[in-house]
């Protein structure tokens, strides 16, 4: 028999104290599914259908009721073993990973540019060829997509994107499966984008439509997303029959929005463009008066690290902003891709509605 549920997530880390409903959760016999992604790549959100992205949103959901709810222990991946490769440093990619995968029984080794080198002191094929045969999936944090690629090419497991120059794909999970508890359904929600044209706005449009989302971004001129995924945005709105507004005023694109969103202005490696990024980003601080122009029931999202000048305090620190959820919620969507990429497990709660 099933039942409904109404499970509490209490953000502590909020000033405010707000608490979180996670509502359209039953628990049941696990169902039919017909979603199988075991020994998939994951790359970029692009590869994956919406009924896919659904399906790890959905055992994100399951791993979080049955783990942090029940406190049952899960080893669904005993025995195996993950290599994670950084080129950039992390906080949140690396502590949602290593925790994650531990909490599910299996053993993450951390590599670094002190250990490995990619394509430096060995080519990304023999390297890719190694640790295939040492692991059994690899997250690998990079500057170039290109270097993904190739691994991917040439590794006879799973190879995920823990950050790449064109996308980051594991935060978005993050941001859907934080907007799915808030809202209880991501269908008709306008997603509102103030900031660069970067890897993070470059995952949400190879996504946003396929869950019927509209997505309204404001970038600085010069500051665009790269053309080629642009268009192929534009095709998955016309496919969905959803929205797609790109801008340069920061107030046009948050005007109507239920989810502001932004990320840093000054990435990794473009340390010495600080000075002119800073001036290009004039105005596009995320502040109450951009809110006051969003839908009335607005959220905020910012996959952090945050610097002030990206959003104030007053903002960030509401009981608006979903931030900390968020950020918590990187653990619970990359174990689900591990599951699914690695397992042939079922979720057991009733599928939320999306």
């Amino acid at each position: 028999m099933l039942f409904n549920l109404r499970i509490l997530f209490n953000n502590a880390s909020l000033r405010n104290g707000h608490n979180f409903v996670v509502r359209n959760f039953r628990c049941g016999q696990p169902l039919q599914n017909e979603v199988r992604l075991k020994g998939r790549d994951l790359l970029t959100l692009k590869d994956f259908t919406g009924e896919e992205i659904k399906y790890i949103l959905w055992l994100s959901a399951d791993l979080k009721f049955r783990i942090k709810q029940k406190g049952e222990y899960l080893p669904l991946l005993q025995g195996k073993s993950l290599g994670m490769i950084f080129e950039k440093r992390s906080t949140r990619t690396r502590l949602s990973t290593e925790t994650g995968f531990a909490l599910l029984g299996g053993h993450p080794c951390f590599l670094t540019t002190q250990d490995i080198h990619l394509g430096v002191n060995e080519s990304l094929t023999d390297t890719a060829r190694v640790l295939s045969s040492m692991t059994d999936a690899v997250l690998a944090r990079v500057y170039k997509q290109s270097d993904l690629d190739i691994l991917a090419r040439e590794a006879s497991i799973p190879i995920v994107n823990g950050l790449s120059d064109l996308y980051h794909p594991i935060q978005i999970l993050a941001d859907y499966l934080t907007l799915q508890e808030h809202y209880g359904s991501l269908k008709g929600l306008t997603l509102s984008w103030i900031g660069d044209g970067n890897n993070i706005l470059h995952s949400i449009m190879m996504s946003a439509a396929k869950f019927g989302m509209h997505l309204q971004a404001a970038t600085p001129k010069g500051y665009e997303p790269d053309p080629s995924i642009t268009q192929l945005a534009k095709q998955y709105a016309k496919e969905n029959g959803t929205k797609l507004s790109l801008t340069n005023d920061p107030l046009e694109a948050a005007h109507g929005g239920n989810v502001l969103i932004t990320d840093t202005w000054i990435s990794m490696g473009q340390e010495e463009e600080k000075k002119k990024r800073l001036q290009a980003f004039q105005g596009y601080q995320v502040t109450m008066k951009t809110a006051k122009v969003a839908a009335s029931d607005w959220t905020f999202l910012h996959c952090l690290p945050r610097k002030p000048e990206e959003v104030d305090d007053e903002v960030f620190y509401s009981p608006r902003s979903l931030v900390f959820p968020e950020a918590e919620n990187r653990k619970w969507t990359i174990m689900a891709v591990m599951v699914s990429l690695l397992t042939d497990y079922s979720p057991k709660l009733q599928k939320p509605k999306f």
